[in-house]
């Protein structure tokens, strides 16, 4: 899944070691790409689309998509009061209704809370930004509908360099933001009939 540079620090390598050894849930479909590199000296990251339970990989079947990058600074960095930060940001589709709660975005920064303490417990110094976007329709596109778009960006400091429970975290955000609990062991959705 997430591979460390050569020189890396072994913190660092036992970090994404323990992201390799994390079961996620089989409809997020991940893929590394380029962590930051301005940020840190050290950096790696995932991309993950949540897709419908029970489909193929396709754009029409995504609920929910996101980014989860670890970043490490041997020498730490103050803003994070350590060496180790993790940053997140899951956005998705929600129906009209919901998007226009007014208290949506208290809503999703719960998503977030609960979904960290669930899965990890505590973490330091944990900030984030909820931003909704309402795209409404007009003209030859109007039969289109609107659409609402919320996007969670949080980031914390963890505590330790096991950060397999951060990105069950992350995958339990994806799935607030979805409408798609995780489901126990053992026990699959069925296919929605067509």
């Amino acid at each position: 899944m997430i591979t460390a540079a050569d020189d890396a620090p072994d913190a660092f390598v036992r970090a994404l070691a323990s992201l390799r050894a994390t079961p996620v849930r089989p409809d997020l479909r991940l893929s590394e790409v380029p962590g930051p590199a301005r940020v840190a000296p050290y950096a790696a990251a995932l991309t993950g689309s949540l897709l419908r339970p029970g489909s193929a990989a396709q754009d029409e079947d995504e609920l929910a998509d996101g980014r989860f990058i670890v970043l490490h600074d041997p020498a730490g960095q103050d803003e994070w009061e350590g060496t180790f930060r993790v940053v997140t940001l899951v956005r998705g589709d929600v129906d009209a209704d919901m998007g226009s709660d007014p208290m949506l975005n208290e809503v999703a920064w719960t998503w977030t809370l609960d979904s960290i303490a669930d899965q990890v417990g505590d973490v330091d110094v944990l900030g984030g930004t909820v931003t909704r976007v309402v795209s409404q329709t007009f003209g030859a596109m109007a039969g289109r509908g609107d659409r609402v778009e919320i996007e969670i960006r949080a980031s914390w400091t963890p505590r330790t360099t096991d950060l397999g429970a951060h990105l069950l975290a992350w995958e339990q955000m994806l799935a607030a933001v979805a409408g798609v609990p995780r489901m126990p062991d053992g026990v699959r959705t069925l296919r929605p009939f067509r």
